[in-house]
């Protein structure tokens, strides 16, 4: 083989390299609403041809309806905003007190024998059921339930935080420390970018334990929240209210999600994971 052949071969190569084919992206987000629209149509139309009871599950339309009537009277709105409320308050208090002792327990050792063996010790208590406890201690008011949706989001926090900085290479420790960065810099140069995946992933386990928490504590001496909302119309045996119920719970979840996904992509854009095909 001669010189100008070994010269032409790579670049040859490079040009018949196919390109990676890639869906438009608005193409991919219109795909994912094609099996939640055929539920609904599904749902509707076994509602209007009698297979479903209206008393046990009535029609999505019946709900959208009852949804508008609520929504113009000022009902549905102030359930909502304290709902939001004792959901944000506890979100911040437990996952400020998860992020600090997940950090302490993964950056230092002394912190990891002090704070991780009790941590883990609770993890195996399931937080709904200390309900009992947590109305002897804190009464049955607010209290009650931002104590209950800030115990659902300290442990996903707190496991995802200490995972995140335990998973970081140690090299990487290493060679910034070998290139004179102190120990300031190493934090925010190597182990917050290092933890920052795994602590987004924590944010979105807690914040849907955060809203399953929710529903179990509006539902304990409760006034107003969606929870409350849903309690009082079981006793008047009005299922369109429960379903509505349900559906804001569902739609609060997967708009806060969807949120954080967006700051997760706009945090993380040096992040190259494995694309699905």
């Amino acid at each position: 083989m001669s010189r100008t052949q070994l010269l032409e071969t790579p670049t040859e190569a490079v040009a018949v390299a196919p390109a990676d084919p890639r869906r438009p992206r608005s193409t991919r987000r219109w795909r994912r609403l094609v099996s939640p629209v055929v539920l609904v149509l599904g749902w509707e139309l076994a509602a209007r041809t009698g297979v479903l009871a209206p008393e046990k599950l009535p029609a999505p339309s019946a709900v959208l309806a009852t949804g508008w009537r609520l929504s113009r009277d000022g009902t549905l709105a102030v359930h909502l905003v304290d709902s939001l409320t004792r959901a944000a308050a506890g979100l911040f208090i437990g996952g400020v007190l998860a992020l600090a002792l997940g950090t302490v327990a993964g950056l230092l050792r002394l912190g990891d024998d002090l704070v991780d063996p009790p941590v883990q010790m609770a993890r195996m208590l399931p937080h709904l059921g200390l309900v009992p406890l947590l109305i002897i201690w804190v009464g049955i008011g607010e209290s009650l339930k931002i104590s209950l949706v800030a115990l659902g989001a300290f442990f996903p926090i707190y496991f995802n935080t200490y995972a995140g900085i335990r998973d970081i290479d140690e090299r990487l420790v290493e060679v910034a420390r070998t290139c004179g960065l102190g120990q300031a810099a190493r934090l925010r140069h190597v182990v917050l970018p290092g933890a920052l995946p795994s602590l987004f992933l924590g944010l979105r386990l807690a914040i849907g334990a955060a809203w399953l928490s929710l529903v179990v504590g509006e539902q304990v001496n409760a006034q107003t929240g969606i929870g409350f909302l849903m309690m009082e119309a079981r006793e008047f045996s009005q299922t369109d209210v429960v379903v509505l119920g349900l559906l804001v719970y569902a739609l609060l979840g997967l708009i806060s999600d969807s949120a954080l996904r967006v700051l997760e992509r706009r945090m993380l854009t040096w992040r190259r994971g494995l694309r699905a095909t």
